[in-house]
């Protein structure tokens, strides 16, 4: 039998059931559903993603190496790429280089009492002349004392000689025709803008002085190979106006290769040990020596000789090599040298050509020491601010003339053990 409810009693279900409902339809929001359908249905759509997806899961790495593999590959191809651009870039330097052809004008020698910055104006624009930059110089004459003092001022805009976009100048500076004496300036790095302020002395009668011409050449400075002449000034001192100090801006000009005799290159190493007073000299190798025989070769050999206080001291010399001009020696040579001594002494290397019946003849010289100047100065500074390393530089060979009017050495020191000899020889007892 069915249970009839009270009339109230069923209101009342119906009422909690209605009420139960609308919390069931309040909670059921259909905007959650949508979004979530939504937001997995773009996730999966893309099948590039999905199947970029799928090959990473099939490599048997953690995805972090995936990464950093990829991401070493791209920096080594980005490296090649960059190193092919830069050899690409040297080649079409020096084909530039090859191809181009310079006016080699002489300088006019005229000259001004001003200090004169040249303006923008005095460019010739649509000239293919290459700009090498300027260099400002001053020039004073002593009639008395028969002296002509050159100064090296300063430079601008120089060219650029290195592939940082800039050079490393100094200034060579020497008088024409008798090139007695060659002074250099001190190496400034990394600059096109270099201030020597530096004077340097040369002496010349008043008729030697008219037939001179004054030669100012800048130079790029490298230690392992031959340094790059920037450009150069020739003056012709007969042109001068002495009575006042002269100085000038002047346009460097494309070097003359007609004056300057090519004599080599030599390459060496200096070691000094302070601990224990040793000068270490290694004659490494010499290239494109000057031909001293008739069938156009040399027997060239090295000789090292050590002036202390300007006199002849100690020296050394290397073995012969046979018909070469481009010898390789890499030869050792120690010399007993005191901390005292090595401030006041000098090293002077000279390379010969061996003749088995006639005198040997010189090819070039080169001398290091507290006496020297420029490039060769800096090599003996380099020396001793490294004290027990090997410090090695290429040297453009002098003439030997040249470097024995500059050095000018004395008699060779007297040693005590032959003094006494003589002295027993001569003063019997």
């Amino acid at each position: 039998m069915s249970k009839i409810l009270p009339p109230q009693h069923s209101s009342h279900v119906k009422s909690n059931l209605l009420s139960k409902a609308k919390s069931f339809t309040v909670t059921d929001h259909p905007t959650t559903l949508i979004s979530t359908t939504s937001t997995y249905t773009n996730t999966t759509a893309d099948p590039a993603v999905a199947f970029i997806n799928g090959l990473l899961d099939r490599i048997p790495l953690p995805r972090w190496a995936i990464y950093t593999i990829f991401a070493a590959g791209g920096l080594l191809i980005l490296l090649c790429c960059l190193c092919v651009c830069i050899k690409c870039c040297c080649k079409g330097k020096k084909k530039k280089k090859k191809n181009e052809q310079i006016d080699l004008k002489a300088v006019n020698g005229k000259t001004t009492t001003a200090l004169v910055q040249p303006d923008v104006a005095d460019v010739d624009y649509g000239s293919t002349k290459k700009q090498r930059g300027k260099l400002l110089y001053s020039l004073e004459y002593d009639g008395p004392l028969s002296e002509l003092k050159l100064g090296i001022k300063q430079a601008s805009s120089l060219m650029a000689m290195d592939l940082g976009g800039t050079s490393d100048p100094y200034v060579r500076v020497y008088i024409l025709p008798e090139k007695s004496k060659t002074y250099e300036t001190k190496v400034f790095r990394s600059t096109l803008n270099p201030v020597f302020n530096e004077q340097f002395t040369f002496q010349l009668p008043k008729s030697t002085l008219m037939k001179s011409t004054a030669v100012m050449k800048v130079f790029d400075f490298n230690r392992f190979s031959k340094h790059e002449i920037i450009g150069e000034i020739r003056v012709q001192l007969c042109n001068v106006d002495w009575n006042h100090i002269i100085e000038e801006w002047q346009e460097l000009e494309a070097p003359a290769k007609f004056e300057e005799e090519n004599l080599g290159e030599i390459c060496f190493s200096l070691r000094y040990v302070p601990s224990a007073s040793k000068l270490t000299v290694v004659i490494l190798e010499a290239k494109n020596l000057k031909s001293m025989d008739v069938g156009g070769s040399s027997d060239p050999y090295v000789k090292m000789q050590l002036a202390l206080d300007k006199r002849k001291w100690k020296k050394k010399k290397t073995s012969i090599k046979k018909k070469t001009l481009s010898p390789y020696f890499n030869e050792s040579f120690v010399f007993d040298v005191s901390l005292d001594q090595i401030q006041r002494v000098n090293l002077v290397v000279s390379v010969w050509d061996h003749d088995a019946v006639t005198r040997n003849d010189p090819i070039g010289k080169i001398y290091l020491g507290c006496d020297a100047t420029g490039n060769q100065l800096r090599h003996w500074a380099d020396m001793l601010s490294n004290p027990r390393r090997p410090v090695a530089q290429w040297h453009s060979l002098l003439s030997a003339e040249q470097v024995n009017s500059t050095l000018t050495l004395k008699k060779k020191i007297p040693i005590p053990s032959k003094m006494k000899e003589s002295a027993q020889q001569w003063y019997p007892k």
